[in-house]
């Protein structure tokens, strides 16, 4: 017997909702995952206790984000913006490393300038957009496509997304600043600064990106997904290999990654290069007529495997060349890459059975 319209109709609309929270609670498992999960893990096992208390900020404040680009029709432009908000807040205001002389020894790192760590901020601005905002939205698309480029939460669920991300920052502020860095607050003229730019970018990704007309599509096509893959691998890991030390905060050592004295403005200069061609390459090749979500996944599966790497060939320096714990250190990353492919390559799997139907 056929069921009513408006039986099916309740159905489909339930169905949906159910969708939308379970992609939205996705994000927010994936956002600290991605973020600190799969990289700090490496010289320090003990985030994965911490990973509920990451949730606060990274799963919240990458959802309350997220949604507000989609509700003002941004694209990947908005989230990238999005994502320098991120990092500001967090950084800046939560653990206030932006400018703190003492913290995860960022001021060695490289220049100071006007009471910024620059190196750690350059550094943090990269690491913070691709992988604490772009990636986890990315994967939560791939993996609820019926929702891509629609809201999750309803207007309440945003307000509430927003309250627990600004409970994050005190939480970042006074559970784990506070007690890495005792005694240091940094200047109200620059909490306010930031807090201002925070704002002009906010008005940018919301309202201005949103209303650019979109550039014609490139002649060619995408290189094969390996070699996707493999660029954003090495991307990923020279970006970090031109900025971070060995070790990873906060046991990691003092100085610079490459270099000493102004000579670190090098590295800082290539970092940078490296990051724009990156974008440019990245954004030309997804507007080709062959891209697809098997290359997003390649793509995505490249940086977090060269990102993770990373910090797997530098645990011997980042221990003093303790072979012992080096070897937990190596063992660890390895099983994370691992952990990271195999989902990733079922995903990939199912994306090109879909496709294929």
């Amino acid at each position: 017997m056929a069921q009513e319209p408006d039986v099916v109709d309740r159905s489909a609309r339930h169905t949906s909702a159910d969708g939308r929270r379970r992609a939205a609670w996705a994000l927010v498992a994936l956002a600290p995952v991605s973020a600190e999960a799969t990289f700090s893990s490496v010289t320090m096992p003990v985030v994965w206790l911490l990973l509920p208390g990451l949730v606060v900020m990274y799963g919240a404040g990458v959802l309350f984000l997220r949604e507000l680009v989609v509700r003002f029709g941004g694209g990947a432009p908005s989230l990238l913006v999005a994502g320098l908000i991120y990092e500001l807040v967090e950084d800046g205001i939560g653990l206030q490393a932006l400018t703190s002389p003492n913290l995860y020894h960022a001021a060695e790192w490289g220049p100071r300038v006007l009471g910024f760590n620059t190196t750690y901020w350059e550094s943090q601005i990269g690491y913070h957009t691709v992988f604490s905002v772009l990636i986890p939205v990315l994967l939560t698309d791939l993996l609820f496509p019926r929702h891509r480029d629609r809201p999750y939460l309803r207007r309440g669920g945003l307000a509430v997304a927003g309250v627990v991300a600004v409970g994050g920052v005190v939480l970042l502020r006074t559970g784990i600043a506070a007690r890495q860095d005792p005694g240091y607050q940094a200047p109200l003229a620059v909490v306010l600064g930031i807090l201002a730019v925070v704002a002009v970018l906010l008005f940018v990704a919301l309202r201005v990106l949103p209303r650019r007309s979109p550039a014609p599509l490139p002649a060619g096509l995408a290189p094969r997904p390996f070699f996707v893959a493999l660029t954003a691998g090495v991307a990923s890991g020279g970006f970090l290999g031109l900025l971070m030390p060995a070790g990873l905060p906060p046991d990691g050592p003092d100085g610079p990654a490459i270099g000493s004295g102004m000579w670190v403005l090098l590295p800082m200069v290539l970092a940078a290069a490296v990051a724009v061609f990156t974008g440019r390459l990245v954004h030309r090749w997804s507007r080709t007529s062959n891209w697809s979500d098997s290359y997003r996944i390649w793509l995505v599966g490249g940086a977090l495997i060269g990102r993770t790497l990373f910090a797997v060939l530098t645990a011997p320096a980042a221990n003093d060349y303790d072979w012992q714990k080096s070897g937990v250190a190596i063992a660890v990353g390895t099983a994370v890459i691992a952990a990271m492919a195999f989902p990733l390559t079922r995903l990939d799997r199912r994306v090109r059975r879909t496709t294929a139907a």
